[in-house]
């Protein structure tokens, strides 16, 4: 077949044919050195590496906190999969530390598998004050127990990512973490400026969802979210239009000193290729006009998957395909330290078809 161009994971490159034999990408060759006989199929679309979505709470119906189990995380990647996302982190988000542990063990068992990369570990060591959704009789202190936790899975090699708050932490701990090989990340925090700063010298890597469970940034007190952004750290982004104004998103990708630092996260629930409401907590959680809301409310959670949201960052937001899908596919793995992909030898079912946008 011949794409509208294919993306390599940095640029975008015209004029290739792709062959694909038995369901596998088995050949990508310039146009002009086929054989005069061989015939492409056009096909409108950008041919791109499979996405990569870091941030997963639940799909198909379930949640990862509710189903801490390895065929709760089957059903997880198998939801996110037809809805075009073929590789992900499942996320647990703030528990009980058996209900964490019993996640984290399922995600070790179904690593590397249907699109497993790892997992993403969101609390329980975070603020009060800026707690979102999370349930606060379960935010406690980082104590011994998760430290342990960690160690056993960086023994099995699985690939971490931790979201704290930075100023409830002793200092140092995110040294130790950083040198344990856990890519740690500052969310759900109301960490000054000096004290993200202080963290991002001990190693902090990024910033789970920029803006969001975080204080706003002001002209004198910037801030977690004025340091995440000067800073050179991975910044993840909710782009549903809801969690951040698509403005805001704009000016985060362009305002950061080091281009290729926004990773496009979904924070998706249960309800992506599933039902439209859920529990978590014992509080029930619908869709409402698109976005998810508690009974108060409030935001909780995001109904949005990441094919959706890369072409709404283009289609919207108003940045270029390569800046979009960058976001979704290469920039997602360097923060995690996770190889990237190679299309070549890939399955179709691991790469994705984007719009045939104007490049």
């Amino acid at each position: 077949m011949k794409p509208h161009a294919v993306f390599d994971g940095q640029a975008l490159l015209p004029n290739l044919a792709v062959a694909i034999e038995d369901n596998r990408i088995v050949q990508l060759a310039d146009v002009k050195t086929l054989a005069a006989k061989t015939e492409t199929e056009p096909l409108e679309a950008i041919l791109s590496p499979g996405l990569f979505d870091i941030q997963v709470n639940g799909g198909g119906g379930v949640m990862l906190n509710n189903e801490p189990t390895r065929e709760g995380v089957r059903a997880i990647a198998a939801a996110h999969r037809s809805v075009g996302t073929p590789f992900i982190l499942p996320t647990v988000i703030t528990d009980h530390p058996d209900i964490i542990e019993r996640a984290a063990d399922a995600v070790l068992a179904e690593y590397n598998k249907n699109g497993v990369l790892g997992i993403h570990i969101e609390g329980p060591h975070i603020s009060l004050a800026h707690k979102g959704t999370h349930d606060p009789t379960r935010i406690r202190p980082f104590d011994n127990r998760t430290r342990d936790l960690l160690v056993r899975l960086r023994r099995h090699n699985l690939p971490v990512l931790l979201t704290v708050a930075p100023e409830t932490l002793e200092p140092g701990t995110i040294a130790d973490l950083t040198a344990m090989g856990i890519v740690v990340s500052a969310g759900h925090s109301k960490a000054t400026a000096e004290q993200t700063e202080q963290a991002l010298t001990e190693g902090l890597r990024g910033f789970t969802h920029l803006f969001n469970g975080m204080p706003p940034m002001t002209s004198r007190t910037p801030g977690i979210v004025g340091a995440a952004i000067n800073s050179s750290a991975y910044c993840g982004i909710i782009a549903d239009g809801h969690h951040v104004d698509d403005r805001m998103t704009a000016l985060a990708f362009r305002a950061r000193p080091t281009p290729h630092r926004m990773v496009l996260v979904s924070d998706a629930m249960s309800t992506i290729a599933g039902p439209d409401h859920f529990t978590l907590y014992g509080e029930k959680i619908i869709v409402d006009d698109g976005k998810l809301v508690n009974s108060q409310g409030s935001l909780a959670g995001a109904h949005i998957d990441l094919k959706s949201s890369v072409i709404r960052l283009v289609e919207h937001v108003g940045l270029t395909p390569i800046d979009a899908l960058m976001a979704a596919t290469t920039t997602p793995r360097e923060f995690l330290r996770i190889p990237k992909q190679s299309m070549l030898g890939s399955s179709v079912d691991d790469v994705f078809f984007a719009p045939a946008w104007q490049t």
